[in-house]
Parts: C-alpha cells; structure tokens; sequence
C-alpha cells in the first residue's frame, strides 16, 4: 500500500469514528444537532479522500453527482414538513440501499476476476440493497398516500419465500463460475428487487414505521459488505455500526407496538380479510 492508500485508509477510519460519536450524540435531543454535525464532517471527510484515491477518473460525473444530489437534498429537506418526515426517511434510505446495489453491479460486471469471499460479499450486499432500495421505495409511496390499501393473497409468503431461494441458488451459482455473460447476475438483482416490492406491499401503513427502521438496518449491512468489496473501512465500519442500530430500533419499536417483528412482516392472519371474506363480529364505537 503506498503512502496516499495509507493516508486515505487512515482518513476513512478517522471518518468512521465520527460516525460513531455522531450517532452517539443522536440519542439524546440535546446533542442530536451536533450530532448530526459530526457525522455529516465525517462523511465530508471521506468523500473528500476518495477525490485522491489513485485510479479514481470521471470527476466531472462524480462532480456533477454530487452537485445533483446536494440541490435536491437540500431544496427538500427545507419543503418537507416536519409530518412528512417518516416518507423522506423512507425515500432517502431506499436511495441508500440502491446505492449499495449499483456498487455490487458495477464490481460483479466488471472485466476482472474477483475472490470467492469479495464476489459472494458483493452478490450479499446486491440483493440486501436491492430489497431495501424497493422496499423503501414502496413503502414511502404508502406512507405518501400514492399506494393505498394492502395487496395480499393466498401463498404470498411461500412465493416470497420462493423468490428469497431462487436467489440465494443463482448467487450459488454465479460465486461457482457458471455465468460467463452476466445473465445470472442480472436475473439474480431483478428477483431482489420484485422480493423488496412483494414484502412490503401486504404490510399495513400503520406498520410502516417498523418496516422502515428495518430496512434501514437492512442498507447499513448492504454498505458494509460493498464496503468490504471495495475495501473501503469507513463504509465497512459506519454500515456495521448502522446495520445493528437500526437491528435494535426495529425490535424495540416493535415490541413498543406491542406487535413482533414476525407479524409485521408475514400478517398471515388478515389474509382472509382482504380476500373479501365477510368480517364476524359487532363494531362498538368508543
């Protein structure tokens, strides 16, 4: 490693450390703004590093990314509203999931051989980032009022669960060396993404929260294994510490819920309901 990669590594792990304490400071509404300070120098920091990586090009893409990404964040961060801010979280961090994916792709199609443990992280990280990117996607558009009602029907779960294996057997396949035109690997992000949509569209609006904090946790792991392909220890080390955060928000919202996370994510019991099945019982208002 040269002495740049070093210096660069070293800035990446000074970075994670600020994550960390930022989201330390987040758990209390007295630090919570400088909190969030701290992890937004954190981040300036790496992406400033990443400028001087050796073999980085296309600055004026990454440039005008960047530019793109800081005008619409920015023009919405101040438009939303404080009530709406349940459908940023959920947008924001379906674009994270996204993210992670993208980066698998690009890996996995590059014209490169990779290791068996970095092409089986990536083809992990691809399809948890891809469930997440249209999980979230779905679940901002229930929370928006753009997708009403739940869609359910008889074997959903088993199809689901079907879809989750057809996956995990394609990225068995692609980690064995059978796919030599990249056909597997793009059949196996379709399927992540159809399985992102298919889990979350039977879930009730009013689970949405759970759901969220959830898929949350679920980007955080998908940046910590990309981190690992691209040997990145920031995102390796900040996706670690998000993924186990939000691991613990969601069961503790949904124990709070009185609700676990099992029947958040697989209702079996209102499939009948939404059939059309007559509904038993007298309503007393309260």
């Amino acid at each position: 490693m040269s002495n740049v990669e070093t210096i660069i590594q070293s800035i990446y792990v000074v970075a994670a450390v600020l994550f960390i304490v930022g989201l330390k400071r987040m758990s209390s509404p007295t630090t919570a703004r400088t909190g969030i300070v701290w992890a937004g120098v954190g981040m300036l920091m790496a992406t400033a590093a990443t400028f001087f990586y050796p073999g980085v090009e296309n600055f004026v893409l990454i440039v005008s990314a960047i530019l793109i990404g800081t005008v619409l964040a920015g023009y919405t961060a101040k438009k939303v509203e404080m009530t709406e801010m349940p459908e940023m979280i959920a947008l924001y961090n379906g674009m994270g999931g996204g993210a992670a994916a993208a980066i698998a792709a690009v890996e996995l199609f590059k014209d490169h051989h990779l290791p068996l443990s970095v092409t089986t992280l990536a083809l992990i990280g691809g399809i948890i980032g891809s469930i997440s990117f249209t999980g979230s996607l779905i679940a901002f558009g229930k929370l928006k009022g753009m997708i009403k009602g739940t869609f359910r029907f008889k074997g959903q779960h088993q199809i689901n669960l079907l879809l989750l294996l057809g996956s995990i057997v394609l990225s068995g396949l692609v980690v064995a060396g059978f796919d030599s035109n990249a056909t597997l690997v793009i059949v196996v992000f379709v399927i992540a993404l159809l399985l992102g949509v298919a889990m979350t569209m039977p879930i009730g609006g009013g689970d949405m929260a759970v759901v969220i904090s959830l898929y949350n946790a679920l980007t955080g792991l998908a940046v910590g294994f990309e981190g690992y392909v691209l040997q990145n220890y920031s995102m390796i080390i900040a996706g670690t510490v998000v993924g186990a955060a939000g691991t613990l928000l969601t069961q503790l919202m949904a124990k709070a819920m009185n609700k676990t996370l099992v029947s958040v994510l697989f209702p079996f019991g209102e499939t009948a309901q939404a059939s059309g099945d007559a509904v038993e019982g007298e309503m007393k208002p309260i």
